[in-house]
């Protein structure tokens, strides 16, 4: 049987990992699947807890993030179509709507 101990350090990783696309990247596409793997890293946790406690509720709140992804997947998509046909680029250091 795997500890506990393995999978919280799988999450923290990859939630690192995560971290560091999100303020490194310059590319929305990339910072987006950066977020996911940050989800990805809590879907981790809520599992391990969950089996370790021997508790359902941790596979439900799975169910829900992998809802919310998916949502934030499509809208994020969306808004980038729609800025790429405006400014021809999906580079965040390009895109800046709040100028003065």
């Amino acid at each position: 049987m795997v500890p506990l101990s393995y999978y919280l350090t799988l999450g923290a990783v990859l939630f690192g990992i995560g971290i560091v696309g999100v303020l490194i990247r310059k590319n929305i596409i990339i910072i987006l699947l950066s977020i996911e793997l940050m989800l990805n890293a809590a879907n981790i946790n809520f599992v391990a807890f969950s089996h370790y406690l021997q508790d359902v509720t941790g596979q439900v709140f799975v169910f829900f993030v992998m809802t919310v992804a998916a949502a934030e997947v499509a809208v994020g998509l969306a808004i980038i179509i729609a800025l790429y046909r405006n400014r021809s680029t999906i580079n965040v250091e390009d895109i800046s709507l709040m100028k003065w």
